[in-house]
């Protein structure tokens, strides 16, 4: 579409990727693994794209493959603003379920004021999570767990087991993406979390009406407004701290 459209001498042709590809490939981890994420940015502007706007790379990094500008979008605002009007949070605690997540669960945790816990998670192999370690003080808490994507929803499911262990009050799972590949949704019924709440950046394809835990966040207005703004040639920065009206 991007090449169809320079072809067709567009002056500017912007690329809106809600949920970036193979985003999660963005870096060599053993030897002779490709770097997939560096191809996508390679491939896009090979077509002819000026300007890519996306939403909570899985590392910021990315933005880094490009020649052109990237504008990376955040969950951030619209998450806030979900938890001040749905969830008990003066007694809640922000949760990261890896180490990798860690600066934007402690982001969160100081937008609302809340302190933040650690799970320090050891895999046996791809997909697979063997033992998980909570690091901070989660007793009688709601727990908000903060991830930015949920393929096999299997890592939210044990962490909510861990927290419930140390006594948590009820555990919630907000991520960006939610990819939920696979059994997720069993996976998620199964599981010991109370609600599970993603953005609409990957469609949910009506798995929210065989598993009603659960929720859709709209991040379509965000999307809409960057793309208003950086057609009128206003700062997207804004939207990084806040959501729009």
């Amino acid at each position: 579409m991007i090449n169809a459209c320079k072809t067709a001498s567009a002056r500017r042709i912007t690329a809106v990727i809600p949920n970036f590809p193979y985003a999660r490939q963005d870096r060599k981890d053993k030897s002779r693994a490709p770097i997939t994420a560096k191809l996508m940015a390679n491939m896009l502007e090979t077509a002819g794209c000026n300007h890519v706007i996306t939403m909570d790379l899985h590392a910021s990094q990315i933005q880094g493959f490009f020649d052109v500008p990237v504008d990376n979008l955040y969950a951030e605002p619209s998450v806030v603003n979900y938890i001040k009007n749905n969830v008990d949070y003066k007694n809640a605690i922000i949760v990261s379920p890896d180490a990798g997540g860690a600066k934007r669960a402690a982001s969160l945790a100081d937008r609302l004021d809340l302190n933040f816990a650690l799970i320090h998670k050891e895999r046996a192999r791809a997909n697979e999570v063997s033992r998980m370690v909570l690091v901070g003080d989660v007793s009688d808490k709601v727990c908000i767990l903060v991830d930015d994507m949920a393929d096999t929803c299997g890592t939210l499911a044990k962490a909510a087991d861990t927290l419930l262990g140390h006594g948590a009050q009820s555990v919630i799972a907000i991520v960006t993406h939610g990819i939920l590949s696979g059994k997720a949704t069993e996976i998620i019924n199964k599981s010991k979390l109370h609600r599970v709440v993603c953005t609409n950046t990957v469609p949910l394809e009506g798995k929210e009406l065989v598993c009603d835990r659960l929720q859709l966040l709209d991040v379509s207005p965000v999307l809409a407004e960057s793309i208003r703004r950086l057609h009128n040639g206003e700062s997207v920065s804004y939207l990084f701290r806040n959501a729009p009206v």
